[in-house]
Parts: C-alpha cells; sequence; structure tokens
C-alpha cells in the first residue's frame, strides 16, 4: 500500500542528536509513512553518531593511560 507522501518538520532531527541511535529509531517508526526519506536520514544520523561516540570513547580512553581498576585510591 502506497501512502500520500507528506512533508514533516527538520525538528525530528533533534530526536536522534539527542538520544543517538534509539532516537533514530523512534524517529524512523514514526515518519517512515509520511516522509520515508527524512525517516531513513534520521535512522542514518542516530547510526553515525552512534559510530562518532564509539570512536571518541576509544580515543579517549587510549589517551588517558592513567585510568586503570584501582583508580590509586587507598581504602
Amino acid at each position: 500500500m502506497s501512502y500520500p507522501e507528506k512533508r514533516r518538520s527538520n525538528a525530528w532531527f533533534l530526536l536522534p542528536i539527542f538520544f543517538g541511535i534509539i532516537g533514530g529509531l523512534i524517529a524512523f517508526f514514526v515518519l517512515r509513512q509520511d516522509d520515508p526519506s527524512k525517516a531513513k536520514n534520521c535512522l542514518y544520523l542516530g547510526i553515525a553518531l552512534m559510530v562518532v561516540g564509539i570512536i571518541m570513547n576509544l580515543i579517549l580512553a587510549a589517551i588517558i593511560p592513567g585510568l586503570d581498576s584501582g583508580f590509586s585510591v587507598n581504602v
């Protein structure tokens, strides 16, 4: 069944920006019938931001060598 394409607000891109992949999935399932191209773009944005976050965490973990399991705390 083909649904007529209805333009949705660009504010939907804020959902994957603030909530990552979860926001992208929510936006995708809400927008998929009204505006399929925007739905796919929201999903891709959520995935891209998730990948960027993982890469940034790996880089940060590699840069800070002093973080180990003990954290130099004497209890």
